[in-house]
């Protein structure tokens, strides 16, 4: 009997101490942008408003964060109705044909002073690549304005090639520049 007991522990230990936390973004202090470069003179911001991401981590520090993100991209919002209208068109996301983009991360790596590459697979306009991008943390608090709920804090930025997915190929650079920066900040909430 107390072999049995002691080979049980053996497999339930593992699971209890690398047991993952899930987090889950706040919405209202939540943001995924993106900008692009007009005329290889200035700079045109926009961001996604309909989105859910989700990591996964069994680290305080997040270094070993799994991040999966689909964005809706329908929500995409550049604040000139026209420009929003013309980037739902077959000529760019093809909205009705490519309704969201995915990303699901393969590994982290720390480079540093709790930053770290993200490596993972970007689904945009019906193609999937491998993406890299730096995701910093940015610690976490107690938030006694809801009953005490743990939040962290999370920054994305990083560029993609926009030509690789086939976005936008009818407009080349210089209109409008086919490297696409991206900045995403949240709030994330663990989920009990």
């Amino acid at each position: 009997m107390k072999k049995l007991t002691f080979i049980l522990t053996l497999f339930i230990l593992p699971v209890s101490v690398f047991a993952q936390d899930s987090w889950v973004e706040d919405p209202a202090h939540s943001k995924l942008g993106f900008t692009v470069t007009h005329l290889g003179i200035a700079d045109v911001p926009g961001y996604f408003g309909d989105y859910d991401v989700t990591i996964n981590t069994s680290e305080e520090d997040f270094s070993d964060a799994q991040v999966e993100l689909t964005v809706q991209t329908a929500s995409i919002d550049t604040r000139v109705e026209k420009r929003n209208n013309h980037l739902k068109s077959p000529d760019f996301f093809n909205i009705e044909k490519y309704p969201t983009m995915t990303f699901k991360s393969t590994g982290i790596k720390e480079v540093g002073n709790n930053r770290y590459k993200l490596t993972g697979d970007l689904t945009l306009h019906g193609i999937t690549k491998p993406v890299t991008v730096t995701m910093l943390y940015r610690g976490n608090i107690q938030n006694k304005m809801t009953q005490g709920n743990l939040k962290a804090g999370i920054q994305i930025t990083g560029t993609i090639d926009r030509s690789e997915f086939d976005l936008g190929n009818g407009f080349p650079p210089p209109m409008i520049s086919n490297e696409v920066r991206i900045k995403a900040d949240g709030e994330f909430m663990l989920q009990n």
